[in-house]
């Protein structure tokens, strides 16, 4: 009898160990197809499996399954990584296994294409206008208003070139830095210029037609988003509960999703939920893990289970409340050393604290998921007192940060 595998497309840093682990316990040999299997560092520690081949060629994976399947039973095709997930539904599609639709998948990953189609179905968003050029830049934000937001209409996550522009020097700073070379693009520029929509920041995880959770998020200082803290359950009545769930299913049924998970990030603003942007996949670690500490719900292990043809079971076992600190460096530099999170770790009420840089690594911060060095996990009955568990163990870390000398600076 053939073993039962779990194919994986590329990876994160953050699930893809996840996916692997998840894989494993439930009896899969997971197999990770990447055009750089070095790149996922992650694989040799958990001593899985890895074949080279080039993941942007649908012809070259569809090879490589037919391959694997003379040797493997292929339960399933997945990612973790949302860039290549409509590739996913391709896949799947050709070998007659369950996964997402490609076209739902590549209409929700390009930005403007996804704000069409949210506005077609009168979805509360920001006001919003797409540019190729720097007049174009300019000519949208006058229209909208500053302060805006810039950010790449394809493939932002994590905040990835996304700025708010408060001025108009500092919407021609951004411009010059997302088309002057310095911003990598999957195909030709194409840069959203949105209205900032200001309040709180939330985003709700979906499963299927399912709402398992709306978590709470803070960032850091603007212009740039990055992740400060995130929360599970955020702190809502029951009427705001109630308008996001809402929202979030109006949005998966205007961008035809549904199959499987998505999140849908908000700002609470004088007019309600507004929706920021809708992504066709998991929330990034360690969002999945603070689901599962409040709720009791592994959403990787139950995406693993629909991937496969398994039922799944998205049923709450409990109920506490679990955050996330991250940590993030002050200054640019060679970082010396980082050390007390085993001291962190210890603390009673701490899940898990994980770094993610080792020492005499440069740090060289862009304004996006990249600049954090790591987080410290915690869950307790109260919001309250779960604060003051993170705040106990993210103190006791401390490091070293040695600025880069003007000969060595890094670009």
């Amino acid at each position: 009898m053939k073993r039962r595998a779990l194919v994986l497309l590329e990876g994160t840093r953050s699930n893809g160990p996840l996916f692997v682990q998840a894989a494993q316990r439930l009896g899969l040999h997971p197999i990770t197809l990447s055009a750089d299997p070095a790149h996922h560092k992650y694989l040799a520690a958990e001593g899985s499996e890895a074949i080279r081949v080039d993941t942007a060629n649908l012809d070259a994976l569809i090879r490589e399954c037919a391959r694997l399947h003379t040797t493997y039973d292929i339960a399933g095709i997945t990612s973790a990584q949302e860039s290549i997930y409509a590739t996913v539904g391709k896949l799947c599609r050709h070998f007659d296994l369950p996964g997402p639709n490609p076209t739902s998948i590549e209409r929700c990953c390009d930005k403007f294409t996804q704000r069409k189609l949210l506005a077609h179905a009168g979805i509360p968003m920001p006001a919003y206008q797409l540019a190729t050029d720097a007049t174009d830049v300019e000519r949208s934000a006058a229209e909208i208003g500053l302060p805006v937001i810039l950010k790449p209409a394809v493939d932002s996550g994590g905040s990835t070139g996304v700025r708010l522009c408060r001025s108009l020097d500092e919407l021609a700073e951004h411009t010059n830095y997302l088309l002057g070379g310095k911003h990598v693009w999957p195909s030709s520029p194409r840069i959203m210029v949105e209205e900032f929509a200001e309040g709180p920041h939330y985003w709700a995880d979906i499963m299927g037609d399912e709402i398992i959770g709306i978590a709470a998020l803070d960032f850091g200082g603007a212009p740039h988003f990055v992740y400060r803290e995130c929360s599970f359950p955020a702190a809502l009545t029951d009427e705001q509960r109630d308008r996001i769930a809402d929202v979030s299913l109006s949005c998966l049924q205007a961008l035809k999703l549904g199959w499987g998970p998505s999140n849908v990030e908000f700002r609470w603003t004088k007019r309600g939920p507004v929706v920021i942007e809708v992504n066709p996949r998991l929330a990034g670690s360690p969002g999945i893990e603070l689901v599962q500490l409040a709720y009791g719900v592994d959403l990787i292990t139950e995406h693993i289970k629909l991937v496969i043809g398994d039922e799944w079971n998205l049923r709450r076992s409990y109920s506490e409340t679990a955050a996330a600190r991250f940590l993030v460096p002050e200054r640019d530099g060679t970082l010396d050393w980082i050390d007390g999170d085993s001291q962190a770790a210890a603390i009673p009420g701490v899940a898990k604290v994980k770094l993610y840089l080792e020492p005499n690594t440069a740090i060289v911060r862009k304004g996006d998921w990249e600049d954090l060095i790591g987080h410290v996990i915690a869950s307790s009955p109260n919001l309250a007192r779960t604060e003051a568990i993170l705040q106990r163990a993210v103190d006791l870390i401390k490091w070293s940060i040695t600025p880069f000398s003007n000969l060595g600076e890094k670009e």
